[in-house]
């Protein structure tokens, strides 16, 4: 029996394939998602992707543009005479490096829509720039609620936000038992407001707290501060590099309580930075695990292995090369089709609100064991 979001995923196949039909030319029907009845695919037309594809956090970046490609593959096998380009835009996550790039994207006349930004701190430095050319965005990953809350029309994201994954977490831990909780972040605007949230909804279970700096690699102020606080479990917020040296730091010491951390740390770096730390350790993310058929695609045209947001990419680009297919070849037009998007994808249906957010969230537990991250479990 296929799994349901493999059903979901040869739906949405069928669906672009469809819309080949209707290529460079033909007239169709409107569709369920909105758009003119004699709209003509759009030709020679760019989309972009933002995020990090060196530096520090590449692994997430690369597991998303990847993903990109794949649906791109699709687009054009189905469109050969009508082609989509992509443009890749290296920002290594670092606001002050995604600053330039969003100057550069707007200025391409052809380019249309983004896939990204990938992190809340370039979302957050980025989204002015972006809404006041009107250059649609669909984040795969950028999960800082207040980032929905900027009145920017051209923001939107395919996840659910940090409002929703930390209560998720806090209940997760305490369901592990874990009534005294230290929790840090690495200062960053998704490192923070996750932990942030974690600490409200765990309240007073929280017995302590600690920040720490992205590339940091010493962490024992921290690990002695949790040591002494009685903690039994320790949340973290931040990104792979620093939560697997915190959990191997800790464990180093002596401590033998539970590690949780949120999406940014969901990531194989996790566990090669942490070592046998990092077995025990669990990850939430509102990002579901991805499908078998998926994966097999996905390697076959990357030559490695999907990860955390591949799926969820895939699904962003697809919000965009479908609005494409149905002829959106401005930006005004693409971002019409996507604020009306309403369909199934890979990982969810998708339709967004008028602050572009999606309905329809899970929130998913990844447990490391045998120095492998294991198929995350819905906890919400």
């Amino acid at each position: 029996m296929k799994h349901p979001k493999t059903l979901r995923r040869l739906a949405a196949v069928a669906a672009v394939s469809a819309l080949a039909l209707s290529a460079c030319g033909t007239t169709k029907d409107s569709s369920s998602t909105g758009g003119d009845s004699s709209a003509k695919a759009a030709c020679d037309l760019e989309i972009g992707y933002m995020g990090p594809l060196t530096g520090d956090y590449a692994n997430l970046g690369l597991n998303m543009v990847g993903g990109v490609k794949l649906a791109l593959d699709e687009y054009n096998k189905a469109h050969s005479d009508c082609k989509v380009t992509l443009k890749e835009f290296d920002s290594q996550g670092d606001p002050e490096k995604a600053t330039p790039l969003a100057t550069s994207i707007v200025q391409d006349a052809k380019l249309i829509g983004l896939v990204g930004p990938s992190f809340s701190g370039e979302t957050e430095a980025t989204g002015p720039t972006f809404a006041e050319a009107g250059l649609v965005t669909v984040s795969p990953s950028a999960t800082n609620p207040n980032l929905s809350s900027n009145g920017w029309d051209t923001f939107h994201r395919v996840l659910g936000n940090d409002a929703t994954q930390a209560p998720a977490a806090a209940k997760f831990i305490t369901g592990l038992g874990a009534t005294k909780v230290f929790v840090v972040d690495d200062a960053s605007e998704y490192g923070k407001g996750l932990a942030d949230g974690v600490r409200d909804a765990l309240g007073d279970a929280v017995v302590a707290n600690d920040t720490v700096q992205q590339k940091q690699t010493d962490f024992s102020a921290t690990v002695t501060k949790v040591k002494s606080s009685g903690a039994t479990a320790l949340f973290y917020g931040g990104y792979y590099p620093e939560a697997g040296l915190l959990a191997k730091q800790l464990k180093n010491a002596g401590w033998d309580g539970t590690f949780v951390s949120g999406d940014g740390a969901l990531d194989p770096g996790f566990v090669e930075a942490a070592g046998d730390a990092g077995n025990g350790a669990y990850l939430t993310c509102p990002c579901a695990p991805n499908p078998e058929q998926f994966s097999a695609d996905f390697k076959a045209l990357n030559n490695a292995d999907p990860g955390t947001y591949s799926a969820e990419a895939y699904d962003s680009a697809n919000v965009l090369l479908s609005g494409i297919a149905d002829g959106a070849d401005t930006r005004q037009a693409l971002l019409d089709w996507v604020n009306g998007y309403d369909a199934d994808a890979l990982t969810k249906h998708i339709k967004f609100d008028e602050t572009g957010e999606i309905a329809e969230v899970t929130v998913y537990a990844y447990k490391v064991d045998g120095g492998a991250i294991q198929p995350g479990e819905p906890i919400q």
